[in-house]
């Protein structure tokens, strides 16, 4: 069952390539949706896919070398939407 995560990274996650990784590991996983840099600093991410398969992105971003940028990781369910394709940065 295809299930949404919306995640919100804090620390140094601007300006290090943050969003560019995320896209590039999304690559390795059959998970869409997208990533952007929020005014307050933040970095917001969707991702929509099978839950086991969202869980192990989750993970693979944490082991990406992204680890040292993240201060907090805040995740909550999101709607599914039907129409997105891929996995963009905005």
């Amino acid at each position: 069952m295809k299930t949404a995560a919306r995640v919100y990274y804090e620390g140094r996650v601007q300006g290090v390539g943050f969003r560019a990784t995320v896209r590039g590991v999304a690559e390795g996983f059959e998970v869409i949706g997208w990533v952007r840099n929020l005014a307050d600093g933040r970095v917001e991410m969707l991702a929509q896919g099978e839950s086991a398969e969202i869980k192990d992105f989750l993970a693979a971003i944490r082991e990406s070398g992204l680890a040292g940028h993240i201060h907090a990781e805040t995740a909550e369910s999101a709607t599914v939407e039907a129409e997105l394709r891929g996995f963009k940065i905005r």
